[in-house]
């Protein structure tokens, strides 16, 4: 059975079972190896200041997003961001 999901999150809590925390630090190091700045993403990826603030916080973002910022910066999810199977204990 396949199941449609609204958003990166519920998917994490469907297939692990358990909240994942989300490290953004590999698309920061991207960008300074770019020689941009985090908020140069917003109109190159075509993304709004709410997704970048989410991302600053190391919070969830949706897949349609990271696809854009993926695409902006010709490079793969993984190249990005880190999952980690951390509890979310002080959240």
């Amino acid at each position: 059975m396949i199941f449609y999901l609204r958003n990166f999150q519920s998917v994490i809590y469907c297939f692990i079972g358990k909240p994942m925390n989300v490290n953004y630090k590999k698309l920061w190091k991207l960008l300074i190896d770019k020689d941009m700045k985090k908020t140069d993403l917003i109109p190159l990826a075509g993304i709004n200041s709410n997704i970048l603030a989410k991302m600053n916080k190391g919070e969830f973002v949706s897949m349609e997003s990271i696809q854009k910022v993926c695409k902006a910066l010709h490079c793969d999810v993984g190249d990005i961001l880190v999952m980690n199977d951390e509890y979310l204990e002080d959240k």
